[in-house]
């Protein structure tokens, strides 16, 4: 029995890009393909295939700590960032700006999407989710540099709203205008998530 669920839904990537140097600058260079290998998106300082741990995962390493990078890419959803930049008050948000890899558009709740949900594209180039990525304030710096006095309203506008990460599973070459089709694992919801989530407050 197949342990990942094809779905009917289907999105089509809008927007791709690379971030050359995370250290300089979160904001991202546009790109019209981009090719997913192993080590994650070629170009990007945030691929690898490990990484040191950061402050999201402090509860299992100590900060710095080589683990398996599963932030190769950062996907983001086309309607959520319509939604965020509605929430801040502004016309439009450019991916750019998020240090975003991929946007995709057509898949409702994007940002919830299961954790070990695949996004395949044509090529067969095939994403693993690895979770929601949390909102944080590193972007409201370069928003802030392009709209001022918009930047602090980022985080807040953000949250349940900013996309997932991702590793890769299978090579391939992404372009923008590819559909993805979401694949979801063949598995009910763990019943103790709610007592889990009071156990961490």
């Amino acid at each position: 029995m197949p342990a990942l669920i094809p779905t009917q839904f289907t999105g089509r990537i809008t927007w791709l890009g690379t971030v050359p140097d995370r250290a300089a600058a979160l904001a991202a260079r546009p790109l019209t393909r981009l090719r997913a290998t192993f080590g994650g998106p070629e170009g990007e300082s945030h691929g690898g295939l490990t990484r040191p741990s950061c402050s999201r995962v402090t509860g299992q390493y100590p900060k710095g700590t080589e683990i398996r990078n599963v932030r190769q890419f950062s996907v983001l959803s086309a309607e959520e960032l319509d939604q965020i930049a509605a929430a801040m008050q502004i016309e439009a948000l450019d991916p750019a700006w998020l240090g975003a890899t991929m946007v995709v558009e057509g898949i409702p709740d994007f940002t919830h999407i299961p954790p070990g949900a695949r996004l395949q594209a044509a090529s067969g180039a095939t994403l693993t989710v690895d979770m929601e990525n949390h909102a944080c304030t590193l972007p409201a710096r370069v928003i802030e540099d392009h709209l001022a006095g918009a930047g602090a309203r980022f985080k807040p506008a953000a949250t349940g709203r900013r996309g997932i990460t991702a590793w890769v599973e299978r090579e391939g070459l992404l372009t923008v205008g590819d559909s993805v089709v979401l694949h979801i694992p063949a598995q009910r919801p763990w019943r103790h998530l709610e007592a889990a989530g009071a156990a961490q407050a």
